[in-house]
């Protein structure tokens, strides 16, 4: 196994327990404008997809731009209302970083929010500065396609064996493989288990602490000669 230098982690759902805000957000957007509200598992269904993409999957037959637009617009008014208090990272989540950090690994996100999202984010968690590259889905390509992927590891100068992308959604594991990165599923987030494993990640983790006590055991056995 190639040394690990990398780890990429998504963002809501991953790092940060914010599921039922986009999903509440999602349902009230539409309400907004007029569409019926999906049921929550189908909203949960595309988060990790830029928000274009995912109105597309929710609403295929939404061929109106403007629609479309006003249902985007209205999910982002419902989203950073009911994130005034910021939705709070997982438990265990700050202190790990910090470790890996001071254990020498690079850290990066790759989200389907948008930039201004994250930053905002970021800021309000007092981690504008921490991560070593991030990437948003509305200056690269969302997910599964591997872009944003391939500008992180660019970035860090990073081969994509020596990286992990950790997710809660097929769409991260989707993008893993399509960028040569290693998958690796956490199970508390948007997606079941059942649905993660369909996807071959490397494992499927049951909370953050999981991944957190497997890296460090990479960490200290190394690499496979």
């Amino acid at each position: 196994m190639a040394e690990l230098q990398t780890l990429i982690f998504d963002w809501d759902g991953t790092l940060a327990n914010s599921v039922e805000k986009i999903v509440l957000s999602m349902q009230r957007a539409a309400d907004d404008i007029g569409l019926e509200p999906l049921s929550a598992p189908a909203v949960r269904g595309i988060i990790g997809l830029g928000l274009p993409e995912a109105i597309a999957v929710l609403y295929p037959d939404l061929d109106d731009p403007q629609r479309s637009e006003q249902l985007g617009a209205a999910y982002g008014q419902h989203y950073i209302k009911l994130e005034e208090v910021p939705s709070p990272l997982f438990d265990g989540v700050r202190e790990a970083l910090d470790t890996f950090r001071s254990a020498g690994l690079r850290l990066a996100v790759a989200t389907g929010k948008k930039r201004r999202g994250l930053a905002r984010v970021l800021e309000k968690h007092g981690l504008a500065d921490f991560f070593d590259a991030t990437r948003c889905a509305d200056e690269t390509a969302s997910k599964p396609d591997p872009m944003m992927l391939a500008q992180i590891l660019y970035q860090l100068d990073t081969p994509a064996e020596c990286a992990i992308m950790l997710g809660d959604s097929v769409f991260d594991l989707q993008m893993a493989h399509n960028a040569g990165v290693r998958p690796i599923a956490v199970s508390y987030g948007a997606m079941s288990r059942e649905q993660l494993m369909a996807c071959q990640p490397e494992h499927c983790l049951d909370a953050f602490s999981d991944f957190y006590h497997w890296v460090m055991r990479e960490q200290a056995q190394g690499p496979s000669v």
